[in-house]
This record gives C-alpha cells, sequence and structure tokens, in this order.
C-alpha cells in the first residue's frame, strides 16, 4: 500500500498501540471543514491508497471537495464488512456457489470465492404470525418456520461451513438491524493484519435497505443490492462519485407525548420534501445531547425512507454510554473514544458547524405524535389529522370500489370466540408492534406496556376483530419487559410475543382468522393496519388489509383499543372503562418521568452480555438440522427454495460487445413511486399466480408455498413473482389490478411473466417504461434480478432511487431516463410500439436516442439519459453484470497464479 501523504502513525491507548490511517497529517489541508462522514471515507482512501484502486488524485479530490458543486469525481469505497439478513442473504450464497461451479468451468480456482473481510447473515424475515394471541403463538410459529424453511436453513448452515468469514445468527435471536446495533457492530475495528494491530472506522454495506440504522452509532453504511454486496464480498471496492452531504441541524428536546417514532416521521417528511436521493445525510447540534442512542438509530433506520443514501449521527459520550449499556469491553470502549478524538471524528456541544451542502432544521420541541400512511412512509399524518386522512382517502377508495362492485356494502356481520360483531370500513385488522426501527428502543416499548397496563387497569380491552401481535427485534426486549414487570399487560391486551423477527413490517402478518377474512369478502371491506414498522407500502403488509399506517409502539397498542381509523384519538374515547365511563387516549399516556424510571430500573448491561453470549449456537432446531458437506454445493433438483441459477450459463472469458436494442416491446408501463415491492413482492404467493402454478406443478401444496422472500433461493418462482405485486397497475391492461399485461403482437391479455415467455419465444426484448421514484424501497436484488430474467433490456423511468438503479446495471439492464418535462404520457406513448434505443456506443453513452413506431402513423423519437453514472459501473454493464465482472476478474487471476 502507498502512504503519499505520510498518513500512517501511531496511536497509544493505553498499553496498546494502533498503527492508524492518521487525519491529523493533514492538518495543513484544513480537515475539520469536512462533514464527519466524509471524515470516514478520506480515512479509508488513506489506508487503502495503492495507485490503481485508490490513487492520490483521489485523496485531492476529496480533501478538495466543493460542497455545492454537483458530485462528479469517483472514488473507492472498501468497507470494513457485510452484513445480510436471509431474504437477501439466502440468493446471495446461492450465487456464490453458483460462482464456484462457473470458477471451474473457467478454469479457475474455486477457493477464491470466498469472502475476504467479516460476512455475517441474521436469520429473521422468514417467521410468520400464523399464531397469535396466546402464551403459545411464539413456539407454534418458531415450529412452523422451521418446517417450512428447512432446506434454506440446511443451505445456510453449508454455507457457514464452506465459505471463511461467513457467520449465521441463527433463527428465533433478533432483527438483523437490531443485532448489529446491540452486538455485531465494532463502531471502531481492531484488527491484526500481516502481523501490525490496526485502528480504523467499522464501515459496511448491507443486503437490506435498513442496514443504516448504525448509522446511529457513528458507522458508516448503507443498504445495497445482494450483487453488489456479493462483490464487496469478494474483495471488490464500491464505487461510488463523492456525494453531497446535507447537515441536519437538531435543537431543543423532545415534548412529553412525543416518541423517536413521531420524530423520525417529522424527519422524514422533511427530507423526503427536499430531495436528498444519492446523497448524504448527516445530523448535528446540541439536540444531539438530548437524542439517546435508541432515538439515533431510529432515525438512521429511516434512512431509505428519507431516500439518502446514510443518515448518519458523529460519535460522542452518548455512543459510549451505549456500547457500555449493550455490554462491550471497557478496553475497546476506551479506544473508540481515542480514536474517534485523534481523528476529529468526534462531538461535542458547540462544536463549529461542518461544511455541508445544504442544512435543514429542527426544534425537537415541535414534533407532535404522528403516524404515516396509508401507503407510503414519508406521508406522516398528525395523530388530529389522522381520521380526517382516512376519511379522505377512504371516499375515493369506496368510490372505486363501487364502480367495480356496486353491491358492496363496506361492512359484514361474523362470529368468533363466542362474540358476534360486524367489521366494519376503517377496522383495524392488525395491530402489530413490529420492526427494528421501534423495537430497538426500550423508551417506546416500556411506553407500550405502561400504557397497556394503565388501559388494563380501566378494563380497556383490544377489540376482537385486531390480530395482536409483539415481535421484538432482540431478547434482551423480552427481559427488560420481564423485568419491568410489563409483559402480563401487554400479554393481557393480545400483544403477546410471536417471534424474534420482522414479521408484519416485511409481509409476514400471517393469515387473518378465517371469520375474519370471509366478512372482509363478504362486505369488500376497506380495512387497516397499524404496525410500528418502517414500510407500508401497497400490498406489503397484508393481501386483505388496504390501508397501512406506521405508528410508534404505544400508538398501536391504543389503536389495537379503538379497533378502527374512523376514531380521532385526540379527541373522541378509546373506550368505556369497567366503570362505564369512557377513557380517552391521554388518561392512559405515560408520562416521560414514568418511561425512564422504568428504563433506568429495567435495563442494564447484563441482559445484553447474556443474550448475545451465544448468538451464533442456535436452538435445538437450527442444531437438529442435517448439514450439507463439501465446498462445492450439491445442488437438490427436486428442492423448490434453493436452485442453481442460470446467470453464467455460457459464459466466455471475454464478454460480447454491448449492442443497440431492436425491435423491442413494452412489458408494462407503470406510474410514479413503483417501489421495489411493486417489482419483486416478498409476502404471500397468490393462488392464482404463475408462481403458485409452478409451485403445484412440483408437488407443493398450497398451504405449503411460503412467501416470495422465503422463495429467493428459486429463480423459477421469483421471476414467476416479478411485477406480481397485487397493487401494481400497468396502464397496458387499464382497469387491471396485478401482473397483468398485453402481448402487443397478438392483443391478448395474460400475466406478465406468460407474455414475457412468449417475447422471449419470439426473440423479441422488453422495456419497461415508468414514471417517478422507480425502484424505491428495499433493497431488493430481485426487482432487478427478475426484470432480467424476464428478458427486459431497459427500464425507461423520470427518476430512480438509487439502490434500485445500481440493481439494475448489477444486472446488466439499462436505466434510462426521461429528459426533464417528459414521460410516456407527454410523448404520446401508449406502449403498443415497437421500440428501438439506438446509439449506445458499447455502453459508453451519456444520451441515447428512442425511437417508438406506432402501428401506424408517423415514429417517435426522444432522446433519454443513460443513468450509468460512474466509470465501474460502465465496466459492470458492459460485462452484463457485477458479478460476471467479479468472477471474470477472479477467473482472470487465479489462472495468473
Amino acid at each position: 500500500m502507498k502512504d503519499s501523504f505520510k498518513a500512517r502513525t501511531t496511536l497509544a491507548c493505553g498499553n496498546q498501540n494502533f498503527e492508524v490511517a492518521s487525519l491529523a497529517a493533514l492538518k495543513d489541508r484544513n480537515v475539520a471543514r469536512l462533514p464527519y462522514s466524509l471524515k470516514i471515507l478520506l480515512e479509508n482512501l488513506l489506508r487503502f491508497e495503492d495507485g490503481v484502486n485508490v490513487t492520490r488524485d483521489d485523496i485531492e479530490a476529496l480533501l478538495k471537495w466543493d460542497p455545492k458543486a454537483a458530485p462528479s469525481y469517483e472514488i473507492s469505497f472498501t468497507p470494513s464488512r457485510v452484513i445480510m439478513q436471509d431474504f437477501t442473504g439466502v440468493p446471495a450464497i446461492v450465487d456464490l456457489a453458483a460462482m464456484r461451479e462457473a470458477m471451474i468451468k473457467l478454469g479457475g480456482n474455486p477457493d477464491e470465492i470466498n469472502p475476504l473481510s467479516p460476512a455475517e447473515l441474521v436469520i429473521d424475515h422468514s417467521v410468520q404470525v400464523d399464531a397469535y394471541g396466546s402464551a403459545q403463538a411464539m413456539a407454534e410459529n418458531n415450529r412452523i418456520d422451521f418446517s417450512r424453511n428447512t432446506e434454506r436453513y440446511a443451505f445456510l448452515r453449508w454455507g457457514q461451513t464452506a465459505f471463511q468469514n461467513f457467520k449465521v445468527v441463527p433463527p428465533n435471536t433478533g432483527i438483523v438491524h437490531q443485532v448489529n446495533v446491540e452486538h455485531l457492530a465494532r463502531v471502531i475495528f481492531d484488527t491484526e493484519k500481516e502481523g501490525v494491530r490496526w485502528a480504523y472506522p467499522d464501515t459496511l454495506v448491507g443486503t437490506d435497505s435498513h442496514t443504516t440504522m448504525v448509522n446511529g452509532l457513528g458507522v458508516l453504511g448503507w443498504g445495497v443490492g445482494g450483487i453488489e454486496a456479493e462483490a464487496a464480498m469478494l474483495g471488490q471496492p464500491v464505487t461510488m462519485l463523492i456525494p453531497h452531504v446535507i447537515g441536519f441541524k437538531l435543537t431543543g428536546t423532545l415534548p412529553a407525548g412525543s416518541t423517536a417514532t413521531d420524530l423520525v416521521l417529522t424527519v422524514t417528511e422533511m427530507l423526503r420534501k427536499k430531495g436528498v436521493v444519492d446523497k448524504f445525510v448527516e445530523f448535528f447540534g446540541d439536540g444531539l445531547a438530548n437524542l439517546p442512542l435508541a432515538d439515533r438509530a431510529t432515525i438512521g433506520n429511516m434512512a431509505p425512507e428519507f431516500g439518502s443514501t446514510c443518515g448518519i449521527f458523529p460519535i460522542d459520550e452518548e455512543t459510549l454510554k451505549y456500547l457500555e449499556l449493550t455490554g462491550r469491553p471497557a478496553e475497546h470502549i476506551a479506544m473508540v473514544k481515542a480514536y474517534a478524538q485523534h481523528q476529529g471524528m468526534w462531538r461535542n456541544n458547540g462544536d463549529p458547524q461542518a461544511d455541508y451542502t445544504d442544512v435543514l432544521e429542527l426544534d425537537l420541541s415541535t414534533v407532535e405524535p404522528s403516524l404515516a400512511g396509508p401507503k407510503r412512509p414519508q406521508d406522516r399524518v398528525p395523530l388530529r389529522t389522522a381520521k380526517q386522512v382516512y376519511q379522505t382517502t377512504h371516499k375515493k377508495m369506496a368510490e372505486e370500489r363501487t364502480a367495480k362492485n356496486p353491491s358492496a356494502k363496506g361492512a359484514a356481520s361474523t362470529s368468533m370466540d363466542g362474540k358476534s360483531f360486524d367489521v366494519a370500513d376503517g377496522a383495524v385488522l392488525i395491530a402489530a408492534i413490529t420492526s427494528c426501527t421501534n423495537t430497538s428502543n426500550p423508551a417506546v416499548l416500556i411506553a407500550a406496556g405502561l400504557l397497556a397496563r394503565n388501559a388494563r387497569k380501566r378494563g380497556l380491552t383490544s377489540k376482537p376483530w385486531v390480530k395482536t401481535s409483539l415481535a421484538p427485534g432482540s431478547r434482551v426486549v423480552t427481559d427488560y419487559l420481564n423485568k419491568a414487570g410489563l409483559s402480563d399487560d401487554l400479554d393481557a391486551l393480545g400483544f403477546y410475543t410471536v417471534g424474534y423477527g420482522c414479521t408484519t413490517c416485511i409481509g409476514n402478518s400471517g393469515p387473518l382468522r378465517e371469520e375474519i377474512s370471509n366478512a372482509v369478502k363478504a362486505g369488500d371491506v376497506i380495512a387497516a393496519s397499524v404496525l410500528s414498522g418502517n414500510r407500508n407500502f401497497e400490498g406489503r403488509v397484508h393481501p386483505e388489509v388496504k390501508m397501512n399506517f406506521l405508528a410508534s409502539p404505544p400508538l398501536v397498542v391504543a389503536y389495537a383499543l379503538a379497533g378502527s381509523m374512523t376514531i380521532d384519538l385526540t379527541t373522541e374515547p378509546l373506550g368505556a372503562g369497567s366503570d362505564g365511563k369512557p377513557v380517552y387516549l391521554k388518561d392512559i399516556w405515560p408520562t416521560p418521568a414514568e418511561i425512564q424510571e422504568f428504563i433506568a430500573k429495567s435495563v442494564d448491561a447484563a441482559m445484553f452480555k447474556k443474550s448475545y453470549s451465544s448468538v451464533f449456537s442456535g436452538d435445538e432446531n437450527w442444531n437438529a438440522i442435517r448439514l450439507p458437506s463439501g465446498k462445492i454445493y450439491a445442488w437438490d433438483e427436486k428442492s423448490t427454495y434453493v436452485k442453481n441459477p442460470p446467470y453464467f450459463v455460457g459464459m466466455t472469458m471475454k464478454p460480447g460487445a454491448v449492442a443497440d436494442v431492436r425491435g423491442a416491446r413494452a412489458l408494462a408501463i407503470l406510474g410514479d413511486s413503483v417501489t421495489t415491492d411493486h417489482i419483486s413482492p416478498a409476502g404471500d404467493i397468490s393462488k392464482t399466480s404463475p408462481a403458485a402454478k409452478y409451485l403445484v406443478a412440483q408437488g407443493v401444496q398450497p398451504k405449503d408455498f411460503n412467501s416470495y422472500g422465503a422463495r429467493r433461493g428459486n429463480h423459477e418462482v421469483m421471476m414467476r413473482g416479478t411485477f406480481a405485486n397485487i397493487r401494481l397497475r400497468n396502464l397496458l391492461a387499464p382497469g387491471t389490478e396485478g401482473g397483468v399485461t398485453v402481448h402487443v403482437p397478438s392483443g391478448e391479455q395474460m400475466s406478465i411473466y406468460d407474455a414475457a415467455m412468449r417475447y422471449k419465444q419470439e426473440g423479441t426484448p422488453l422495456v419497461i417504461l415508468a414514471g417517478k421514484e422507480y425502484g424505491t424501497g428495499s433493497s431488493r436484488d430481485w426487482a432487478a434480478k427478475g426484470t432480467m430474467l424476464l428478458g427486459v433490456k431497459a427500464v425507461i423511468a423520470e427518476s430512480f432511487e438509487r439502490i434500485h438503479r445500481s440493481n439494475l446495471i448489477g444486472m446488466g439492464v439499462l436505466p434510462l431516463m426521461f429528459k426533464d418535462g417528459q414521460n410516456a404520457a407527454s410523448l404520446g406513448l401508449t406502449g403498443k410500439e415497437s421500440f428501438e434505443i439506438i446509439g449506445l456506443n458499447g455502453g459508453a453513452a451519456k444520451m441515447v436516442t428512442v425511437v417508438a413506431t406506432p402501428a401506424s402513423g408517423a415514429p417517435i423519437k426522444f432522446e433519454v439519459r443513460v443513468r450509468i453514472d460512474t466509470p465501474k459501473e460502465r465496466e459492470y454493464f458492459q460485462h452484463g453484470g457485477i458479478l460476471h465482472y467479479v468472477l471474470r476478474q477472479l477467473a482472470s487471476s487465479s489462472k495468473a497464479a
């Protein structure tokens, strides 16, 4: 490694010495003006300077960063580690297993396919809420989880033994981001390399959008697609333009009655309105002194909902307090402080403001109780207007319902467990305390428990039609709720622990009771869910629930008591108490002093140490799984969970030429805010879908379909599930919902999958036309993999979300962007045209021409921008994708060796 700036020096801490790439060595370059996040990038460049991937010019470019100039200089960022969850991790390990086989065919050494830095996977996305409302719910859900997913878990156990530097946190332990913050995060790494003990910042990429939760600890990292994570595991740096950095100044203190959830929904609304896609967001200001680490992590978690790459906080005394609380060793905590202070990465009140591209400011005292919905996390709804927002949305949805089903009544009677009641429009059918966002925060969970206690004392109960659940993000949550004596109160209202995982937030809400489901169908009921999650996109939470609202855990409990969105919780009673008198939300809401008192006496370091002492061991179910052997995976042709993907079939050492696209057809025309959930759903597999037909043909019964997320190791299921979201609206097939399109030459209406396969037989390439914010949401590589496998060569959109644009390139799909002010409608495109994309210039073009030729009339010709933003992305695209590029590089070096 080179050291052009003579930055390598020794840092003494206690009786230990560490080598560091010191920013202090650059004191004459005004490094102090740089935002905290860019200091981390600068250290990374200094440490990895090799004259090839990182040059002196790269370091100079960062030192000369102009916060106002448009990002234009590409650098390489080498993360310290990779973190995954099982939905995205299984296909990543499937790809690595397939790459080992492909490496052999290319004449290379399969052992080259191996993580070079720590890769940790937490199984948290699989458990579903099949059972609820009883003390046996968790055990039953865990049993079902293992019976459904043994094939996947066996594959991951194989990966744990076959690959170096790869560890798996077994099921029923916690949620990946909470486990990361509470245990896996190092903040500062302490690693011996070639006989030298180095200290350097903990940095990472993760295969889940909400990897940014760890930003609350001062750790720089963000979500990427599985394909990018695989490349990072194999030693490829992440290439990026030096970004704009938006400063977010916090002042004041949260008022009584407002929670971290209310704060994060406010921040999300502000930053979405500002527009921070592809930017870093960095929080600063003296208000940080009043913001516990758990609140910071809650904000960092929601960076994908802001749209930013990260949402980071600096290291300060609060960071150290949290490390101590969560059981990190004292000597490590001392090293974190010494390192941060040496590098100018330590925050003190009154610090001068860094140079930022722009600054937003929020006085914490102005934050009010809020929800977000009914279908996007950035759509904040003050609690005082929630009823009104529901009514406005309901009116529109009811009009659409009447047009389709004039006899729909919006209500139906049912009986369940000896009780008769109506299920009507606005009914809250799911109330779930779930998701890493909020279950990592003791303040909101203790608040939920105290509200449950107060409600129980007043004689309130959850409404019988509400499916209630508590899915803690780690076992520590159960420990402190038990110690606080609040578990019994939550249980009494139906909030029994159902498992340790994402559950409802990822769409694993499980089935509604048959009596409820039948009533919903009979009345065509427009029902709602309230969850303490981070995502509420259409069709995500439950197929029979049409409105979804994000809320704090105590508000989730409150809505379970109210049972309906038609109630204004700020002015109307939740119900009548045991004394017959009305009980209002303000009557049972705990005070900040009560919450802090319970936290102080119930949460301690011993809990974290005990909980994480055997975090990789697993229970008897995990250890009973039969372990496949060998470094090359023995694919089971009968498996419906894990299959060898076709990405490397026919691959040669030399990539083919990038050609212009001729004679393409539109597979779909989509509107604004199409999410990766719309493109590649994670939840329920509809019994009438192409994926269902495939599974039935393989002998799988509908009760064993599991979810799309659980089937991500099987490309046959996933390509059939691409564009299969039940709420997707394709303008090529007006009046339809779901994965429906028209095969243009014949005029036949059919599933998107069937049309894609017919086009493939005809040798016809495909394009997708879309509106603004295409690909928002999860870092779902299958949204790009499935698109590619259907034969789509290009997506033409008004704008792209960062991760999905990158994923498309990673799978060899061309992202193209309409000129400002143009879109499919303004250009007069119907989707019935034949499309040509001309002037690609081998993938090097910045602008290309699209010619859309209708069956009759003049061709429509327009220019679009090629959204391949960096030279490295261009290389990936020219190779047919990032995996092909990496595999060729590794095979070439393996042969040379």
